[in-house]
């Protein structure tokens, strides 16, 4: 969670901003005028500043000036609605970390905040900038599982990590194993629910020639490979009881007997195991031993799910974009446009990261840029198949095929009026909180509403 100043004379402005942010998880702080914004940065630590420039009194130019004595010093963002070669050479020289011009939507703004909240995760975590192997995010989530991670790598002790399929558990893992007290040992992984159970003990102990027909050589098992090191063992939950009971026997005496073999091997590996799976119901159910659960759990770190930090959608999307670009051996990528983030942001991604991240190389690939808004809802239908439940948006733009409101609206229509109604009733009315919820301009919700014939009700 960062820490955010809100510096403008519009009321409306400031207000929906620092709502949004406060809806993002950080801590607010709003000032009128520069000289309140002065009296503040006086008492409280921030580490982001948003500010508009042309104000009565001070310009948001002589606190930025003021900023840049700050120890210390938060970033800048400025924001103006007179656009000028100027003051965009302010934010490119460094003299601010950023510069919007009015008008702007919520999600490009707190994709802004979040771009400028980052290099204070990289101080918690107390390691470079995270390269493509490792994990990237400014959700107050994603604050909380860095600190967790710096917190529990230099321990000897086996960590469970819980998260949904396709949100970067194995990233944790590595994470754990680089910042641990043996980086430079092995770092092996096992998909448990890849491997067949008939086959899963001779891939984790390891097997001699002759142990069954098919092992005409000896095998050194995963723990053997990941002795001085990290073993993983992702979908733990998968695993067999009779598996169970042999994974139990090492951990508590971490000696391995592989398959067909008398002699015993003693190994030091520190375990992390990873489970899309509820490991303490099964332990209720029956079908997953308890002292093996607790064995394996001696920590536990919760991964989010994408769609529970749907704010990281802008940096993540600029990730895979520099990242593609290497792979498709370009110079750059152009984008990503804010309609097409825009258009992300509202998918579900019941796949998490790892749908994300193919989304964004089909669209890279089909487009030759990440920009088109049209060609990204493609995609998302042609990955979601006919039969997901996956909510489609419909485009951002307007269209001149749309129909009036109270036309007979088709299973996505229907479905995405639904969603707005229910957003619409969390938000009690709020037509600016409702449209930051969804990830969408509030002129576009004003649209949508229109063409669905929802009425405006509460104050906004």
């Amino acid at each position: 969670m960062a820490r955010v100043l809100v510096v403008d004379d519009d009321a409306g402005i400031r207000e929906s901003v620092a709502i949004a942010a406060e809806k993002s998880g950080h801590a607010v702080f709003r000032a009128a005028s520069v000289a309140s914004a002065r009296a503040l940065l006086a008492t409280e630590r921030v580490d982001v500043v948003v500010s508009d420039i042309y104000m009565p009194g001070d310009t948001g130019l002589v606190l930025l000036d003021e900023i840049r004595e700050l120890d210390p010093r938060p970033a800048t963002i400025l924001m103006t609605a007179r656009g000028s070669l100027e003051t965009a050479a302010l934010a490119e020289r460094g003299e601010a970390f950023d510069y919007i011009a009015k008008p702007f939507d919520l999600v490009e703004m707190m994709a802004r905040i979040a771009a400028a909240v980052a290099p204070v995760r990289h101080e918690i975590l107390e390691i470079e900038p995270a390269p493509p192997s490792m994990m990237v995010g400014a959700h107050p989530s994603m604050i909380a599982l860095y600190r967790a991670i710096s917190k529990i790598a230099p321990l000897a002790v086996p960590v469970l990590v819980r998260g949904e399929s396709g949100t970067g558990k194995e990233l944790v893992a590595r994470a754990l194993h680089s910042l641990g007290s043996r980086p430079d040992g092995p770092f092996v992984a096992l998909n448990c629910g890849a491997v067949p159970d008939t086959l899963l003990e001779s891939e984790l102990f390891g097997h001699i020639r002759g142990a069954f027909t098919d092992a005409r050589q000896d095998r050194r098992g995963a723990l053997v490979r990941a002795d001085g090191g990290t073993l993983f063992l992702d979908e733990i939950g998968d695993v067999s009881p009779a598996f169970q009971v042999r994974l139990l026997r090492f951990l508590q005496e971490g000696t391995v007997t592989p398959l067909g073999s008398e002699k015993e091997l003693r190994v030091a590996v520190r375990v992390i195991a990873a489970t899309h799976r509820d490991l303490r119901a099964m332990v209720a159910a029956g079908r997953f031993r308890e002292d093996l659960y607790f064995r394996l759990a001696g920590y536990e770190i919760g991964v989010p799910a994408l769609r529970e930090r749907a704010s990281d959608i802008p940096l993540l999307v600029d990730h895979f974009r520099r990242k593609l670009a290497g792979e498709l051996g370009r110079a750059e990528i152009e984008g990503p446009s804010r309609a097409l983030i825009e258009r992300l942001t509202l998918h579900p991604w019941q796949g998490n990261i790892r749908e994300l991240e193919q989304a964004v190389r089909r669209i890279a690939i089909d487009t030759g840029a990440l920009t088109d808004a049209v060609a990204a809802g493609r995609v998302l239908r042609e990955m979601s198949g006919p039969s997901s439940p996956s909510l489609e948006i419909a485009p951002a733009v307007a269209d001149a095929s749309e129909p009036e409101a109270g036309a007979e609206l088709g299973s996505l229509d229907d479905a995405e009026k639904r969603h707005i109604l229910a957003v619409l009733e969390a938000a009690r009315g709020n037509q600016t909180q409702a449209a930051f919820i969804l990830g969408i301009e509030r002129k576009t919700l004003a649209r949508k509403m229109k063409r669905y014939g929802i009425e405006a009700r509460g104050r906004d």
